[in-house]
């Protein structure tokens, strides 16, 4: 028999006892998936986290399916479905919302909804040609008060004119000439008591702030 030829060296594994390791690494930064957190592009690589390495970042895959779930809540609520009868996954993915949007709605033709509009009243104080000041008042009529009457009163009681106008949104507005902002709130809670001073808001550096 011919002499048996040299064996082939034992590999790197069979001396050390080491067990080769896969490893996953994220084609978005080139990192491995377990450090993509610690990467400058991490919020590019949780799409692909979430469908290739899901163990790894449990908290996304938990987010991404509150989101998913978030979404069809507002197509169940655009096609007019109330959360009640929606399934149970849709109902849990609301009830943390339902008491931030209890606003009144109105039904449209073709079983649209839309929100009808906060009764409040807005006093925004607007410079206009770089000098010429004019208090802006919305939402009185939302409260009844006839908006001609008012700009009458208005303009009686500050000495100045005032005018019932279209705002931008194409809504009617009252345009008071001159800074009266602060000094109207007294007097509309005075001429018309069903205007309460809690519903009355300032518009101030383009935020609403409450009057009272």
């Amino acid at each position: 028999m011919p002499p048996a030829g040299p064996k082939d060296p034992p590999s790197l594994s069979e001396n050390h006892g080491i067990i080769p390791v896969t490893v996953l690494y994220c084609p978005v930064c080139s990192l491995p998936a377990e450090y993509c957190e610690f990467g400058p592009d991490f919020e590019k690589c949780k799409p692909w986290l979430i469908n290739n390495a899901p163990q790894l970042y449990p908290d996304l895959l938990k987010d991404a399916n509150e989101k998913e779930a978030e979404k069809v809540s507002e197509k169940l609520q655009s096609a007019g479905i109330s959360s009640a009868g929606a399934d149970g996954a849709v109902s849990s993915a609301q009830s943390g919302e339902t008491s931030s949007k209890q606003e009144e709605v109105k039904r449209l033709p073709g079983g649209k909804i839309k929100k009808k509009d906060k009764h409040e009243v807005v006093i925004e104080k607007v410079v206009r040609n770089r000098r010429k000041c004019i208090t802006v008042v919305k939402g009185l009529e939302l409260f009844g008060v006839k908006l001609s009457d008012a700009s009458k009163k208005l303009g009686k009681k500050f000495a100045t004119g005032a005018s019932v106008v279209k705002g931008p949104t194409e809504k009617e507005q009252i345009d008071v000439q001159g800074d009266v902002a602060y000094d109207i709130v007294d007097f509309i809670t005075e001429t018309w008591p069903d205007v309460p001073e809690a519903a009355i808001f300032f518009i101030e550096d383009g935020k609403k702030v409450p009057a009272a």
